[in-house]
């Protein structure tokens, strides 16, 4: 019979102590090992150099340490660098850090599953299917390991976390809480970032998107909207067909009355298929609902396989114009990092 070995990131402070406790350790060496595993993101036992040998080769004799390891580190010409990591089980997922120094901003979006399930037509990830979800401290590892990177290469620390990489967020539900949860704990327990810099992205849950605000959640919380009638909705995500745009309409005015976070609709311009006048006119009424709303409009980038184009710069121009000129506030966003496959819906271990 096999036993299976428990990863020292799965126990908690309190049951550290006693564990520690039992082996004649002082109380205050779990909290130095506790600050290791996660507000200074040690990615070995070696690293933790204020714990004594004989105490760090009793935990590697004891629990696995299971860390993310850097595949393939992709950089841009546009400064965007793109990093596959593998897994303690060799799967491998994409995060990317999204540099706009100009701005101040450095962010990095990060993967909550090991391909995703959903089958978004316009999306690469979706065609790779669901091999797992992603770990609480597998999510919050990208976080750590990029902001990293970003200091090194920009001597900057991150801004900004957006959950937009591989994956469904709100399907790996309690993984993706918790991630967030550490990244704004403060130390031990986590890095203690603010709430307001974090946004998960959803194709659209609506049950989940009600969870988020019954379980208190304080961060941004983005729509992959993508199209303003069910018709056209369900034709390019299936996701749709179950929770369709009435029913995230009231979910999303729930999670407002009950949270008053910011919420935004991401929408993708393809060419002469939801880019019209009239598309922009029933997003607007989407955008009159009880809640305020942002919207920001992107470029489609191409995956194989897919017979979209991206929207004609001029048309994409009056969308956005049409909208604004209602009322709607609205951002053009520019795609970054298309020449490594580091772009939205690109996202595909390629």
């Amino acid at each position: 019979m096999t036993t299976t070995v428990r990863d020292i990131r799965t126990i908690s402070l309190p049951d550290l102590e006693a564990l520690l406790l039992s082996w004649n350790e002082p109380r205050f060496r779990a909290r130095q090992l506790y600050e290791w595993l996660w507000a200074k993101g040690a990615t070995d036992w070696d690293a933790m150099t204020n714990l004594p040998k004989p105490l760090r080769q009793r935990l590697r004799e004891t629990f696995t340490f299971h860390i993310l390891r850097a595949e393939v580190v992709q950089r841009s010409a546009d400064g965007t660098m793109k990093t596959r990591w593998l897994t303690h089980d060799d799967h491998r997922i994409e995060s990317v850090l999204i540099p706009v120094p100009e701005d101040g901003r450095y962010t990095v979006c990060v993967s909550t599953q090991v391909g995703c399930s959903l089958t978004c037509s316009f999306c690469a990830t979706g065609r790779m299917g669901r091999k797992r979800n992603l770990t609480a401290y597998e999510i919050y590892d990208q976080v750590v390991l990029v902001n990293r990177q970003c200091q090194e290469a920009y001597g900057h620390a991150l801004t900004n976390v957006v959950y937009m990489g591989m994956g469904e967020p709100l399907l790996n539900y309690a993984n993706t809480l918790e991630s967030v949860r550490r990244l704004t704990a403060p130390p031990p327990e986590g890095l203690g970032m603010g709430a307001h810099r974090i946004t998960i992205s959803t194709a659209g849950i609506a049950k989940m998107i009600r969870q988020l605000a019954d379980d208190g959640y304080r961060s941004n919380l983005a729509l992959s909207l993508h199209a303003a009638d069910d018709a056209k909705r369900n034709t390019i995500m299936p996701i749709n067909e179950t929770n369709h745009l009435e029913a995230l309409m009231q979910a999303l005015e729930y999670f407002y009355a009950r949270t008053h976070n910011r919420i935004s609709y991401e929408y993708i311009a393809f060419e002469r298929f939801n880019d019209t006048l009239e598309d922009a006119a029933r997003l607007v009424r989407l955008c009159r609902r009880r809640f305020p709303v942002r919207v920001n409009i992107i470029e489609y980038n191409p995956i194989e396989g897919a017979s979209f184009e991206k929207s004609d710069e001029n048309r994409l121009n009056a969308f956005a114009a049409y909208l604004a000129n209602h009322g709607v506030t609205v951002t053009v966003r520019r795609s970054r990092g298309k020449d490594i496959d580091a772009a939205c819906g690109q996202l595909a271990n390629k």
